[in-house]
């Protein structure tokens, strides 16, 4: 009976073995079929379809959007191969690792075209590529991880540029160690290849004896002669003016100033009541900077919705609760946190996808942004007063009670060092009763909270101005 058994599940092993190595060579075949359809279309004098696309600016996030519309597009008109034309110095890793993992997972075959330079990031896209052909002059390399100033980033960043380098040159069929070179100097070296201590950048000659490009091209039409493709039919990725606009809008440093615009608004609304100017232009620029990013599907409600919250919770700080608390403080994590939030490519709460180099970066330019903004507003504040348009705007000569004009501000110098109560908040306008007369006042320093004895200092743009008594 246990005989009996043993037997029947060997014979079930069997069958999935047999299943298994079925469904896995169903599977060779297709990618076989697809891999070869471009030959089968030559032989067979069937127009090929190529779709072409540049990357010709700095990579960070506007150029992997127009890259991933160029694939989904070629996808939509079953292109039989993708050629990037590129020229570039490279750009933010976080951009290129996206763009590197769409090419790699890409049905179509990609080549690439390096039309002068594929500097660091560039580099890594280039190789992430099915073939690589380069113009007479052009490099390939340098991919050393720097920051904005230029200078090379600590060795755990070039580690994981490295890794990167490796692991796309295995999935392409190149020599890993050479791809690595490019990234940080080698102490012993590469011989042939690169001496001890320098990073390695290719010409297009050594590019090619060292399988690191198919072959020297002038133009596209090269490549695909190159290829045998006669007659293709040739597609060139076109940009809307909405996409260049929205590509506008999702540069990191225009992303920088709509934030400052957003905080200074806030601020300069803080200092006079009701709603004006700078409200409408605060909403604006917030509009303008979340807008763009929900589309693109990196700001998501809920990192909005944490915004939104922060500048009420400000506005209550401020304008109802005394003092500065708990509501402060959240608020303005809130707005921090939205903003930054809304810059990252997290799905909902899970981070473990997201580059942690890429929240710090994030994080940094919002911090240095709101900073910026409160500075140049405090800075701005204090110039504007000080313009004819001011002057303009305010009274800016003596009205003689002989003329005909009222006296009340003698009237209200004479309330000099007079006691009185805040009958509203003075945050820092509000309203105060002395003598049972009410008048608008300014608080001096701080705030004043309802019910608080004050004393009057003095006369300011037709306010009386006071302190706590």
């Amino acid at each position: 009976m246990i005989i009996s058994s043993i037997e029947q599940m060997i014979k079930i092993k069997g069958y999935l073995r047999v299943g298994i190595v079925f469904l896995f060579s169903i599977a060779l075949s297709i990618n076989y079929i697809y891999s070869q359809s471009i030959g089968e279309k030559i032989n067979e004098g069937k127009k090929i379809k190529v779709y072409v696309c540049e990357i010709k600016k700095e990579i960070a996030l506007p150029v992997l959007r127009i890259t991933q519309k160029a694939f989904a597009e070629a996808l939509k008109i079953k292109a039989d191969l993708i050629i990037i034309d590129m020229n570039t110095y490279g750009g933010a890793l976080d951009a290129a690792d996206s763009i590197r993992t769409i090419i790699l997972n890409s049905p179509i075959p990609v080549f690439v075209f390096v039309n002068n330079n594929a500097a660091s990031a560039g580099a890594l896209i280039s190789l992430a590529c099915d073939s690589i052909y380069m113009k007479t002059g052009a490099n390939i390399g340098a991919a050393t991880v720097v920051n904005q100033s230029g200078e090379p980033m600590p060795d755990k960043y070039q580690s994981y540029m490295r890794s990167m380098m490796r692991s796309t040159a295995e999935a392409k069929g190149r020599n890993p160690i050479i791809a690595q070179a490019m990234v940080t100097a080698s102490m012993k070296g590469i011989d042939g290849v690169v001496d001890s201590g320098k990073v390695l950048t290719f010409t297009v000659s050594e590019a090619i004896k060292n399988n690191f490009c198919e072959g020297k091209a002038e133009s596209i039409e090269d490549i695909l002669a190159m290829n045998n493709i006669k007659n293709p039919e040739i597609i060139i990725q076109k940009l809307s003016a909405i996409d260049n606009v929205i590509g506008f809008l999702i540069n990191p440093m225009f992303s920088g100033i709509l934030i400052m615009i957003i905080i200074g608004g806030i601020y300069y609304e803080l200092q006079s009541p009701g709603i004006g100017f700078p409200l409408m232009a605060s909403i604006t620029a917030a509009v303008l900077y979340f807008a763009p990013l929900y589309l693109e599907g990196l700001a998501e409600n809920w990192e909005i919705a944490f915004f939104i919250v922060g500048v009420i919770l400000l506005f209550v700080e401020i304008l109802v609760i005394p003092g500065f608390g708990v509501a402060g403080v959240l608020g303005i994590t809130f707005v921090i946190g939205g903003l930054t939030l809304s810059l990252i490519n997290n799905i909902g709460f899970d981070f473990k996808a997201v580059d942690s180099n890429l929240v710090v970066k994030s994080l940094f330019i919002v911090v240095v942004s709101i900073l910026m903004s409160i500075v140049l507003s405090i800075y701005f504040t204090g110039r504007f007063i000080n313009t004819r348009m001011f002057n303009k705007l305010v009274l800016n000569y003596t009205e003689d009670s002989n003329m005909g004009y009222s006296i009340i501000e003698e009237e209200f110098k004479m309330l000099h060092d007079k006691l009185g109560v805040a009958i509203s908040d003075l945050r820092p306008s509000g309203k105060i009763e002395i003598e049972g007369e009410q008048y608008d006042a300014i608080a001096q320093v701080g705030y004043v909270n309802k019910g608080e004895q004050i004393k009057v200092v003095g006369y300011q743009t037709a306010s009386i101005v006071v302190r706590k008594a």
